[in-house]
């Protein structure tokens, strides 16, 4: 059974971006390609009991397990060695991207707080858009009670737009609670 975020994506933004942009083929319509979600992790130099947390919650988040990410070359300032572990990532497609995507857009972003919605000028210029989350336990998945420290999370949505407006345009019809 497909998810409900590309039930929606199938069923209302797809006929509704069509008429919108007059595309001819239902190929030209932007969609989402993938999702990667990464936790940055400075800490993880000092302490490499932090890096496992990390991987726990990020697989919790997206239900799929991480990559741990190496540094590519040595910085003095850091104390930084290349190949030493910085962080943890995952990259998501197909159904686990469009449940990850629902899950966020109508249950983490809204238990930030303080929430007015999402910057609108995070687009890459060519339709990609960026997402920095300050705090790992907005998401329901992550039991606070459990949790070492308070991460943040970057989240880029990478989709098949030419440009921002249509990048844009797809998004809001997916249902971003953009800033007005």
């Amino acid at each position: 059974m497909a998810s409900r975020l590309r039930q929606k994506y199938l069923d209302d933004v797809l006929p509704a971006l069509m008429q919108e942009f007059q595309y001819k083929t239902v190929m030209q319509v932007p969609r989402i390609v993938k999702i990667t979600a990464n936790i940055g992790m400075g800490e993880a130099i000092q302490n490499a009991r932090a890096l496992d947390a990390a991987v726990e919650d990020l697989t919790a988040i997206c239900g799929q397990k991480p990559v741990i990410t190496r540094a590519r070359r040595s910085i003095a300032g850091f104390k930084l060695r290349e190949g030493m572990a910085i962080g943890v990532m995952v990259t998501l497609r197909g159904d686990r991207m469009y449940e990850f995507a629902d899950r966020m857009i109508n249950l983490a972003l809204p238990r930030i707080r303080d929430f007015r919605g999402v910057s609108r000028s995070s687009f890459d210029g060519r339709g990609n858009y960026t997402l920095g989350l300050r705090e790992q336990i907005s998401f329901p998945e992550i039991n606070y009670d459990k949790v070492d420290k308070i991460r943040g999370l970057g989240v880029v949505i990478v989709t098949s737009a030419p440009d921002d407006t249509q990048g844009y345009a797809l998004l809001k019809r997916l249902g971003m609670p953009f800033r007005d």
